[in-house]
């Protein structure tokens, strides 16, 4: 677990990850989104964003920049274990709570 940009880069890049779960508002200072900024610190990390956001705009920059999955916090309770297990066997998860 992280706080700051520095830690999570710190993090990213030092270690081998099968996973990284992170929250959407994670501020990033270079304007970013965080799964854009996980995708260019390790093209090959599997991510999960979590999100109060539910739009399908939201939803599909957060793929384009890279996540596998993208679990709403009001569902990740019921989803979270669904995307982690989707994600890490190279599928992809949406929350069916997103509006499509």
């Amino acid at each position: 677990m992280v706080a700051d940009e520095p830690s999570l880069t710190e993090a990213v890049s030092g270690s081998k990850f099968d996973l990284v779960i992170a929250d959407l508002s994670f501020p990033v200072s270079s304007g970013e989104n965080v799964a854009r900024l996980l995708q260019r610190l390790n093209p090959e990390l599997n991510t999960i964003i979590l999100s109060v956001h539910n739009e399908q705009t939201v939803v599909d920059e957060c793929l384009a920049a890279g996540a596998k999955g993208f679990v709403l916090k009001r569902t990740a309770s019921a989803d979270l274990l669904p995307a982690i297990e989707a994600v890490l066997k190279d599928g992809t998860y949406i929350s069916p709570a997103v509006e499509l």
